[in-house]
């Protein structure tokens, strides 16, 4: 295959079938080839080393204008399965934290659940990876004999 060939549907593990540039439209482009190995470019712009024994499509995958189409009306993204979104602002107090109220101006109010943060483009509460990330890092820093008040 020469070099610049468009492909699609890229095999990343010989064998295993077509996993990169699937999706409508998209293509890669072969950069380089250098002993078992070709160098490709995805369409995300990562640059990837692939062994020459996988298998791709040559050419771009169809149905380049799926996302120019106009569905018209509510029902016809109902049809394929996209729910309506609401805004956070406009729920309940029971059901968000940016919560409804008479006044608009919900978005930087101190959350009443977690006192002291911010409800509004902040992480209210950290998921459990973050949490062990931080306690990692905090007893790496600790050493033995230090005392746990000078780390804070």
């Amino acid at each position: 295959m020469p070099l610049g060939t468009a492909i699609h549907n890229i095999e990343i593990t010989l064998g295993k079938g077509g996993q990169l540039a699937r999706a409508a439209g998209a293509v890669a482009k072969l950069i380089a080839k250098e002993g078992k190995s070709a160098t490709l470019k995805l369409p995300s712009g990562e640059v990837r080393l692939i062994s020459k024994n996988c298998s791709a499509t040559v050419g771009q995958v169809g149905n380049v204008e799926v996302n120019q189409k106009s569905l018209g009306r509510a029902g016809s993204k109902c049809w394929l399965g996209k729910r309506p979104v609401v805004r956070g602002v406009v729920m309940n107090p029971v059901d968000h934290p940016h919560r409804g109220n008479q006044v608009k101006s919900a978005k930087n109010r101190v959350d009443e659940i977690n006192e002291g943060t911010f409800t509004y483009n902040y992480t209210v509460i950290e998921g459990e990876e973050a949490l062990k990330d931080k306690f990692a890092s905090i007893a790496h820093e600790i050493k033995l004999g230090d005392i746990w008040w000078q780390h804070k």
